[in-house]
């Protein structure tokens, strides 16, 4: 096993692999038109195909190949998660939410466009993740395919991300425990994080114990994915993030409520707890998953 402070030329490699074709499926989905609504395409496209790691992609495929399943299919949600998570993102830089100008060094879209045109464009994500999903090239069984749009759409809703994003709200005027901080990054981040290594599960047809290991290895790397993104918050050079410093200073975060050093030490507890549950797994099939998981914890953006 790599060094919890490396990341292995191996594992590199595969990301960058996995997120070049991932953004090629992306773009295919997602093409550009030249009828009278395409402003909001190219919003749309600014939105999902202006960079990032594709974390949760490498998650789908990764997951996905521990059941046999066709690369092709898994790049199909995984590109199906990225519109839902992208859609997310702009929807969180809007001035009413966390009124940001920048994501990943470049204009947010509501500064590229406009509000207006960032809010439809977020929505139009939204939807074209779920028809992605129920489209029979996604998977030809169709209990599958309604099974991983129940899941998206638990991931993101009110139980979920959307849920996790009102307690960040009001994480901004009331001071939360560890508990509720736990429970908000837990639905905020953690829900989308879990159903990409589900997915793969899902698409795989898998049994209850191997769905359940990927279910919680994914929450406790989501949860340690958030430590590290407040970590980031405070100490990181916002020319490799993409975005501003002390952006969550005024909220409820791991970092305010814990302090730097206890926060870093649950992120790294909760990586090798992540790990742990992989156990289920010949150990050779998830190096992947393993490396990820401890280069969560360096990442610098």
């Amino acid at each position: 096993m790599p060094s919890p402070r490396e990341a292995s030329p191996a594992l590199q490699e595969s990301m960058d692999r996995i997120a070049d074709e991932v953004n090629r499926t992306i773009s295919r989905l997602l093409p550009e038109t030249d009828l009278a609504e395409a402003r909001l395409y190219d919003a749309m496209r600014h939105g999902v195909l202006n960079g990032g790691k594709r974390l949760r992609p490498f998650l789908t495929v990764q997951s996905a190949k521990l059941f046999g399943v066709d690369e092709a299919r898994a790049r199909r949600v995984a590109a199906a998660l990225e519109y839902m998570h992208c859609y997310s993102l702009i929807h969180d830089d809007l001035p009413a939410m966390d009124d940001a100008d920048t994501r990943r060094g470049k204009p947010a879209v509501h500064k590229e466009f406009d509000e207006a045109t960032a809010i439809l464009a977020g929505d139009a994500l939204q939807a074209l993740a779920f028809e992605v999903l129920a489209d029979p090239e996604t998977h030809e069984d169709p209990r599958v395919r309604v099974e991983l749009i129940s899941a998206l759409a638990k991931a993101a809703g009110g139980h979920g991300m959307c849920g996790g994003q009102m307690l960040d709200l009001l994480g901004e005027t009331e001071e939360f425990d560890v508990g509720t901080i736990s429970r908000m990054q837990r639905m905020k981040t953690g829900m989308l994080i879990s159903f990409a290594c589900e997915a793969g599960a899902i698409l795989g047809k898998a049994d209850a114990a191997r769905r359940k290991a990927l279910r919680n290895f994914a929450f406790d790397l989501g949860m340690a994915f958030q430590v590290t993104d407040d970590i980031l918050d405070v100490e990181a050079d916002p020319a490799e993030t993409g975005k501003p410093a002390n952006q969550d200073a005024a909220k409820s975060t791991f970092v305010t409520t814990l302090g730097k050093e206890q926060a870093k030490m649950r992120a790294e507890m909760l990586v090798q707890q992540a790990v742990r549950h992989l156990h289920v797994f010949d150990e050779r099939r998830t190096t992947m998953l393993r490396e990820v998981a401890f280069y969560v914890l360096e990442r610098r953006a």
